[in-house]
């Protein structure tokens, strides 16, 4: 049987002709996703459906398109977690990065925490990572790495109860971080039943190991045996809290300036799985 798919042959000049390349060829031409993807503004919802497609374009989008997108999409906050150069790598990977930004991780059943449901992850409309957040989240002797943090994802859970809380954060270089030498330093181990739901990377527990600053609790809105959370080998953090509702007379947070490192906003509004870069 002729094989419907025309090979592509060089013509005298050595150049090849456009009528006989593959249409894959064209649809694998990275600069041509690259000028599509711009185009629709980095749209999640299709760049998960395209890396879905075949092998050939989850190996593209995992090489250079959830790059392009984590860039598009949170320039300032990118910037700082590569230092700014093109080719850098990122802990656990680019896809884990864009999933992390996007995706809210839900909550598991925890004994730290009380909590007894579990909570399905999904996709956010917006999100807000600060690095101001994340300084809240390091002792004072790790004060010199960069964290940075979102705002809690509220889970209302039910009448008469607090909102849970669920938040989620990445490091800067974290194997060459304070924190992470300070875990293995103190032999913290990993956590046996919890797993990363960003890179499926093993965790540490900072709860169990006593690492949870009181300032993690005040930023947070909640009591200090309120929170959980984790972070992996490769410098993903997530957790929950129970967010307690402020009187007035509160303390504020004004030992700290707000910083302008937010990521941009995400218009989107479904629940499917972005499981095309895992």
């Amino acid at each position: 049987m002729e094989d419907p798919i025309k090979r592509v042959k060089p013509d005298p000049t050595g150049n090849e002709s456009d009528s006989e390349v593959a249409p894959e060829s064209r649809i694998l031409n990275e600069q041509i996703l690259l000028l599509v993807f711009g185009y629709i503004k980095w749209d999640l919802r299709t760049l998960c459906a395209t890396a879905r497609v075949s092998r050939k374009l989850r190996a593209v989008a995992k090489r250079i398109l959830w790059q392009a997108l984590c860039n598009y999409r949170a320039p300032h906050m990118v910037a700082a977690l590569s230092h700014g150069l093109p080719g850098s790598r990122i802990g656990g990977g680019w896809h884990a990065l864009a999933k992390l930004m996007f995706f809210c991780c839900g909550c598991q059943p925890s004994p730290n925490l009380s909590v007894r449901v579990s909570l399905s992850g999904h996709f956010v409309k917006e999100s807000r990572f600060s690095k101001t957040s994340g300084l809240s989240f390091l002792t004072k002797r790790c004060r010199g790495d960069l964290l940075y943090v979102s705002d809690p994802c509220e889970h209302p859970m039910g009448e008469g109860k607090d909102d849970l809380g669920v938040y989620r954060g990445v490091f800067r270089g974290f194997i060459r971080s304070k924190t992470r030498a300070y875990l293995i330093g103190r032999q913290v181990k990993l956590d046996e039943r919890v797993r990363c739901p960003y890179c499926g990377a093993r965790v540490w527990s900072m709860t169990t190991a006593k690492l949870v600053p009181k300032s993690a609790a005040k930023r947070l809105g909640t009591h200090q045996d309120g929170l959980e959370y984790f972070v992996c080998i490769n410098g993903h953090l997530h957790g929950a809290c129970w967010l307690v509702p402020l009187t007035s007379d509160e303390d504020t947070l004004d030992d700290v300036e707000e910083d302008d490192d937010e990521i941009d906003g995400v218009d989107y509004h479904h629940h499917d799985t972005c499981n095309g870069g895992s």
